[in-house]
């Protein structure tokens, strides 16, 4: 186990980003940065020994400057969609920025994908892990409350990538972390993905209205394009005649994950790639996982090594609280109070069949 480190480039703002690459005892290696705290380079074997970065992505900090896609990035201090860009705290209206429609995306500017972070290295005898810490400081994004944030990015020697949020609050608050990594387990640039195979251990996903904003009711997935407690391959529903797949324009929905115990971290996904034999397990204690096909890659930039990414390039799998959780009382977290601690983990953990 081991951690290098190199420069990743400069901002516009002048700060000079760094570029931390974890390897373990199998090969595999993943690399994150200090600016957007985001995951850059997951690189992992296939059947026959063959390294691919399976993770979408660029080569240096100025691709990250833009990153319409959200490659690799952390995303807070509320993932996902809130209604109307508003919500209430303690009776106080709280007001943010509308990025998408009426009504605002992954926290609003500035995004947390575009942020520098403070950065420690923990090396243990079996892992390794990169923190990055910042201050978001009250009334940030319209947010209340100075947060300090702490995401871990943990590599086991069994090829786990452990995520762990910490964070406390001075005040009463909202928050929704998640991970926006977009997988392609034939490797990032190797085309479409719709032939990888997905497993979720979800009955229910929550129904949206045609902004994809929860409307606080459920959708049963039984006998649905939703369903996913078969492994199936993604291509094989996602053009249905499905009015919730023609609004997310294909798999872009929350599923309300089946936890055996509450807040217990466990297997909620699988992803497997029957060419490369490449398979990756999600575990989370979080409620909540967005489903992500990549709809509205548009071909127009170019990521690593100057590949152009397309539409369904790849899969992303967000851990998550309930999109607009910050407006249904009924749906579970997503509220801290001032000096709660809050911790969640979620893990990506590779293999080969």
């Amino acid at each position: 186990m081991g951690v290098t480190t190199k420069a990743f480039g400069t901002t516009k703002d002048g700060a000079k980003a760094t570029l931390y690459t974890m390897t373990n005892k199998k090969g595999m290696k993943v690399s994150v940065s200090d600016y957007g705290a985001v995951i850059v380079d997951i690189i992992v074997p296939d059947r026959d020994g063959k390294l691919a970065d399976v993770n979408l992505g660029y080569d240096n900090v100025s691709g990250y400057e833009v990153n319409g896609p959200g490659y690799g990035s952390f995303i807070g201090r509320v993932a996902n969609r809130i209604a109307d860009a508003k919500f209430e705290v303690n009776g106080r209206t709280y007001t943010l920025q509308k990025n998408d429609g009426p009504n605002c995306l992954h926290g609003g500017k500035p995004f947390y994908n575009k942020v520098m972070y403070e950065a420690e290295i923990i090396e243990e005898a079996d892992s390794t892990t990169v923190e990055l810490s910042r201050l978001s400081p009250d009334m940030e994004q319209g947010f209340p409350g100075n947060l300090d944030i702490t995401v871990s990015y943990t590599l086991t020697d069994d090829n786990e990538l452990v995520i762990e949020y910490f964070a406390v609050s001075d005040a009463d608050t909202v928050l929704n972390f998640t991970n926006h990594s977009y997988f392609n387990l034939k490797g990032e640039g190797s085309g479409t993905v719709l032939d990888h195979k997905v497993w979720i251990n979800a009955d229910r996903i929550t129904a949206t209205d045609p902004n994809l904003i929860p409307t606080g009711d459920y959708i049963d997935v039984t006998g649905t394009p939703m369903d996913f407690r078969t492994m199936k391959t993604i291509r094989q529903d996602i053009e249905a005649d499905y009015k919730p797949l023609k609004e997310g324009f294909g798999y872009d929905h929350n599923y309300v994950l089946n936890h055996i115990e509450s807040g217990a971290v466990e297997k909620v996904a699988e992803l497997y790639d029957e060419t490369t034999g490449r398979c990756m397990e999600v575990f989370t204690d979080l409620p909540g996982m967005q489903l992500y096909s990549a709809n509205h890659i548009d071909g127009k930039e170019k990521g690593k090594g100057g590949k152009v990414y397309h539409s369904r390039d790849a899969i992303c799998f967000e851990t998550q609280f309930f999109p607009n959780t910050a407006n249904i009382a009924a749906f579970p977290g997503g509220r801290i109070k001032a000096g709660e601690e809050f911790e969640s983990a979620t893990v990506y953990k590779f293999s080969v069949r």
